[in-house]
């Protein structure tokens, strides 16, 4: 597990290689809008086929699946790709986006990896090995930090909330339960991935919604490792696709989902 570990760090260093050679001039990079809302350019693409030829190139006989490469093979292990998560902050030229790397066996996700190129940190995670953030220093891994959720909050009403997307943004499918739960916590603003701040414990919970497995996979090893939770708003594990919840401790979780839940039932 600690090998697929290590090459997933490589292949996302090798992807955010490429996408900083795109972001450096994401200006002049032309991008459209995809059937579900999303957008998408050809840097997601880039990165994506990067990353993937680099675990191919060492796992030749595993499955994959990525947002913008599709499927490819069969079998107990798979890994799990999306190029650049945030594509809309990114060609923003916003330094918030990331790539994500997962790798599931059996169902299970065992390796999770989240770079964040513009920001020169790496997030990572192998199930029962805990979670570690390092700097990326000239394409080598540096610094690492073991990473541990907070304390959890006494009550929800005080729970440290990022959204994702930014609540302005929320499609308006989300909008009433985004605006439940933000009327129920102090919604707080992101630096990164707002559930690798809660792995970090600088933040108490992340919300995202309309996000699909490459979105969830990799964040919740590195959540769970690092103490929290993680669930779809309806409570449900791996593979999550809608609204997903991560958060320091089990009792404010399972408050959320339940206004969340309750939200969506309105719309």
């Amino acid at each position: 597990m600690l090998d697929d570990l290590a090459l997933a760090q490589r292949a996302a260093i090798a992807g955010a290689t490429v996408g900083m050679r795109y972001f450096a001039h994401v200006q002049d990079l032309a991008w459209e809008q995809k059937v579900d809302g999303s957008v998408v350019t050809e840097a997601d693409l880039a990165v994506e086929e990067e990353v993937r030829r680099v675990l191919l190139a060492e796992r030749p006989a595993d499955a994959f699946i990525g947002e913008e490469t599709g499927e490819l093979g069969h079998g107990r292990r798979r890994w799990i790709l999306d190029g650049i998560d945030g594509t809309l902050v990114f060609v923003q030229d916003d330094d918030r986006w990331q790539t994500l790397i997962a790798l599931e066996e059996d169902g299970q996700v065992v390796v999770g990896v989240a770079i964040v190129p513009a920001q020169g940190r790496l997030w990572y995670a192998a199930r029962g090995h805990g979670a570690f953030v390092a700097d990326l220093v000239d394409g080598q891994v540096r610094g690492e930090r073991r990473l541990g959720v907070g304390e959890e909050p006494a009550a929800l009403s005080s729970c440290r909330v990022g959204v994702l997307p930014p609540v302005e943004l929320v499609p308006a499918r989300y909008r009433a339960e985004v605006d439940r739960l933000a009327g129920a916590v102090v919604t707080a603003d992101w630096s990164a991935h707002a559930a690798l701040l809660v792995a970090s414990g600088e933040l108490d919970m992340a919300v995202q919604v309309g996000g699909k497995v490459w979105d969830y996979a990799p964040l919740s090893l590195i959540v769970t490792e690092a103490g929290g939770r993680f669930s779809g708003d309806g409570g449900q594990s791996h593979p999550v696709t809608g609204t997903a919840v991560f958060s320091s401790g089990e009792t404010v979780h399972n408050a959320a989902c339940e206004v969340l839940v309750a939200g969506a039932a309105t719309v």
